[in-house]
């Protein structure tokens, strides 16, 4: 929280489709006082075709200092970019220079196959023993998903991570509290209920992700199942309290079967156990049917769709991207069993187009989708592109390729910084990381 301002923001780059382009990590100045403020100023693209870049992460973070694994000598240098639809994985050194990033290792997605016979790296997170990523499903593109390793320093594939899965199937994403030995995880689907779109019959029939997982961090054994309900689909994006003395974090969800609202659970402890309650509910806005895409058009409305979430590092305010109805929100989370809405602004959505400031008469498609704070708590950035098969059902027209920058008050309320906004004629951008580190990356050994 203490360290300088980032200057750089390293954004994972897809081809959108018909492209011939690769994949690419992209650099935007974020330094205000710098002359190509708010511009791409480096990109590294990939040597492949067809990875369809997604999540990626820091090699190291704080929780590299824990007491019971510590690797006092590994630097927040490298980022780990794995393509979820070649699952292949780039190992990208941002030094010496972060204008001009480069490639030292390329994991083949046959190796990632033999050693962990999973496929579709999602979610990377520094650990206090390696590099965890998350995996949507096996080679085949069935069940089940989980956890595989990475070496820290040399980024050797080690195995799978679970011994004892249970009941789990589904996944997606999944976090810890290293004060509590305990790992949680969130469902998600298949790679092939996923990779072509939304398949409607699933989504009404239930069968999208509605559970979360416990587990013994480092047993590795599964301990307890946390089920939201069928109504409750797809629960995807976890942010656990960064101070290791709370037991408790936010998941969201991205829609109800019952009215298409969406919404924001707080996973905590009661009584030795861990359970999960709704703490905020967005609901759907009405809209005209010629405003719609096919799958909404019979329901008139849009449904927020809640597919990022984000927790400042001193545990106070949450932000949701609402990628259906162009909103983008804060709460105060002082108590986490009762936030309080605190700040919000609108650009893009299905029906609204709404516009940025810096050009108010240009209508953007698309929606705030992955979101990234500053360690400071004082900047937000966030992109458009969701998932690109899923990009062109809700967004048939086009979705664009935007990033923006908000300023946040430290008592609650949020701006957009008029003179920061970032447009692609080339690429579709998704996930951001900041230079030495953001608010999702980290996860503190000490309080």
């Amino acid at each position: 929280m203490q360290a300088p301002p980032e200057k750089h923001a390293f954004v994972a780059a897809l081809n959108p489709p018909g492209s011939k382009l690769n994949d690419a990590l992209l650099v935007v100045d974020v330094d205000p006082e710098s002359s190509t403020y708010g511009q791409r100023v480096g990109e590294v693209r990939m040597p492949k075709f067809g990875d369809e870049l997604h999540h990626f992460g820091w090699n190291a973070c704080s929780s590299a200092l824990c007491p019971y694994a510590p690797h006092p000598h590994v630097e927040r240098r490298y980022l780990v970019v794995p393509g979820i639809r070649s699952s292949r994985i780039h190992i990208v050194d941002t030094k010496p220079d972060p204008r001009k990033p480069q490639i030292v290792k390329v994991i083949e997605p046959e190796e990632v196959f033999a050693r962990t016979n999973y496929s579709r790296p999602h979610t990377i997170h520094c650990g206090p023993e390696a590099i965890y990523v998350s995996a949507l499903g096996d080679p085949n593109g069935e069940g089940p998903g989980g956890i595989f390793m990475l070496d820290c320093e040399t980024f050797e594939v080690l195995g799978q991570w679970e011994v004892d899965r249970g009941d789990q199937f589904l996944h997606y994403d999944f976090w810890w509290h290293l004060g509590f030995d305990t790992l949680l995880s969130s469902e998600w689907g298949t790679p092939n209920m996923i990779e072509n779109g939304v398949q409607p019959d699933l989504l009404l029939g239930g069968k999208y992700g509605h559970q979360m997982h416990v587990w013994d961090l480092r047993r590795r054994r599964h301990l307890q199942t946390l089920d939201l309900g069928n109504e409750q689909q797809m629960v995807l994006e976890m942010r656990p309290a960064h101070d290791p003395r709370k037991a408790y974090g936010f998941v969201g969800v991205v829609v109800s079967l019952k009215d298409l609202s969406a919404s924001v659970w707080l996973w905590h402890r009661d009584n030795g156990a861990w359970d999960v309650k709704k703490v905020i509910e967005i609901p759907a806005e009405p809209a005209e049917p010629e405003k719609l895409p096919a799958m909404l058009k019979d329901f008139k409305a849009v449904p927020p769709l809640v597919t990022d979430i984000n927790l400042s590092l001193d545990d106070k305010f949450l932000y949701v991207s609402c990628f259906g109805t162009g909103e983008f929100l804060q709460y105060d989370v002082s108590d986490p069993f009762n936030p309080k809405k605190t700040g919000s602004v609108r650009i893009g959505g299905i029906a609204n187009r709404a516009a940025h400031p810096k050009k108010p008469d240009q209508p953007l498609a698309g929606g705030p989708q992955m979101v990234e704070v500053s360690r400071d708590g004082k900047r937000i950035y966030f992109t458009n592109s969701l998932y690109a098969a899923w990009d062109e059902q809700f967004y048939p027209d086009g979705v664009g390729s935007w990033m923006v920058k908000l300023d946040a008050s430290p008592n609650g309320g949020i701006t957009f910084d008029e003179n920061f906004f970032v447009e692609s004629n080339d690429y579709r951008v998704h996930q951001v990381r900041l230079e030495g580190g953001d608010s999702s990356s980290d996860s503190f050994c000490f309080p």
